[in-house]
Formats: structure tokens, C-alpha cells, sequence
């Protein structure tokens, strides 16, 4: 039998590459942060007497949300705040663009994406950081309730309980998006925050990391959870003020 030819489509086929994005630190920061912020509902829900593993999990929380808003700042190229967050405008074009179904396509967070992750971020240190300040007005106080009258204890905790629910409906459209972006576009970004790597078409120099800096991430790390138990350990001694 003579040799077959290749067919027009399978030399036109595009060659797809598998490119690294995400870096490990910017990994384990997104999948400890979702176990966190059920650890923190599941130890509130379950009473009192699990409010220490509470407080725990809003210290993680404020370590790892603070190394996240350094790592914006000195990480790999798809986890920088520059490399992602756009002006107002170039937003809403791309808003627009997604309804047109025109929209380009992003390796990393795209503008809209990038709001959220935003958004999550100051949200969920604003509630760590509060809940610092807490008092249930029955057996437990916030570590640093020492630094506060208990009247404005009482309206951080307020705060602190309110944003649950915004950062719920936050989470729950996140989600939605995330389902829509793997249904509509075929892209699998939740697969893609596992493994660092997503599948591209056209390679540039900007598209992929060679390292994900863990040492540097490491070392970061370290410096915040010191600085986070310094605040702690010197903070002064708190106690219920009885209003006498």
C-alpha cells in the first residue's frame, strides 16, 4: 500500500505546550486558604469551647493573606499585582469583550478575575484582623481586646461576624465564574492551580516561570510569623471589663 499522506488538518493542527504559571508558594496559598476559612466556620459553629482552633485558623489566615500581599509585590511573574490588576477602563472593555464572546484570552488571572482576587484578599484579613479584637460577651475575647474599650470590641466583632457573609457570597460567585470559565472557554483552572501548569498555543518569554521562588517565599513566611507572634506575646492581658 503506498505510504499515506498527512491530511491538510493534521498539518495545520496547532501544537499545544505545557507552560508553568503558578508557582508552588501561590498554590498552597489558594488550597490552605479555602481549608482555612472552613476550619474557621466548622470551630465557630461548633461552639465556645472550640474557640481557641478558632483563633488558630484566623492567625493562619492573617500570616498566609499577608505573605500573599507581599508575594503580589516580589513573586513570580503571573502572581505580581502589576502583572494582573488593570485601570478601571481596560476592565470594563474586557467585561464588555466577555459578553461579546471576543474576549482575550489570559494565562493568569484576567481583569475581572483580578477584582476578586482583590477583593478576597482585603476581606479576609479585614475579618482575621477583627476577630483579633472580638468578644462574645460570654466567655472569650480576641487577643488584642486589651487594646480596646470593650464597646468597640463589641462593634469590631460585629464587623468581624457581617463579613462572614459577605465573603461567602464572594467565594460562592467565585466559584460560579470558575465553573463557567471551565464549561464555556474549556480552560481547567482548577486543574491548573493543582499542577502550576496550563496548555498554551504560542510560547513567549512571559508565559511561563522556570522557578517558583520557594525559598524567598520561605523566608517571607517566616518573617511575618514572627512579627504576627511578637503582636500576640507582648499584647497586654485581656480581660472582660465587668463595667464597675
Amino acid at each position: 500500500m503506498p505510504n499515506e499522506k498527512p491530511t491538510d488538518a493534521s498539518l495545520t493542527k496547532p501544537q499545544r505546550t505545557q507552560v508553568k504559571i503558578w508557582d508552588l508558594p501561590v498554590r498552597f496559598f489558594h488550597w490552605a486558604i479555602v481549608l482555612l476559612f472552613i476550619a474557621a466556620y466548622v470551630t465557630n459553629s461548633l461552639g465556645p469551647t472550640y474557640f481557641k482552633y478558632h483563633l488558630w485558623s484566623g492567625y493562619a489566615m492573617i500570616l498566609l493573606v499577608s505573605f500573599r500581599i507581599v508575594w503580589g509585590f516580589v513573586g513570580t511573574h503571573h502572581a505580581r499585582f502589576a502583572n494582573f490588576i488593570k485601570n478601571p477602563a481596560f476592565t470594563l472593555k474586557y467585561a464588555v469583550s466577555l459578553l461579546k464572546k471576543s474576549d482575550q484570552h489570559y494565562l493568569g488571572h484576567n481583569p475581572l478575575g483580578a477584582i476578586m482576587v482583590v477583593i478576597l484578599l482585603v476581606a479576609i484579613l479585614i475579618q482575621a484582623m477583627t476577630g483579633l479584637f472580638s468578644n462574645d460577651e460570654i466567655f472569650n475575647l480576641g487577643p488584642l481586646y486589651g487594646y480596646i474599650s470593650d464597646e468597640l470590641s463589641l462593634k469590631l466583632t460585629s464587623i468581624h461576624r457581617q463579613l462572614f457573609y459577605w465573603i461567602s457570597g464572594a467565594v460562592a460567585l467565585h466559584i460560579a465564574a470558575v465553573l463557567v470559565h471551565i464549561i464555556w472557554k474549556r480552560d481547567n483552572i482548577i486543574k491548573a492551580m493543582f499542577t502550576g501548569k496550563k496548555s498554551i498555543q504560542t510560547l513567549t518569554n512571559e508565559t511561563t516561570i522556570h522557578s517558583s521562588k520557594t525559598w524567598l517565599a520561605i523566608i517571607i513566611l517566616a518573617g511575618l510569623a514572627l512579627i504576627l507572634a511578637w503582636v500576640l506575646v507582648h499584647a497586654p492581658e485581656a480581660v472582660i471589663d465587668s463595667g464597675y
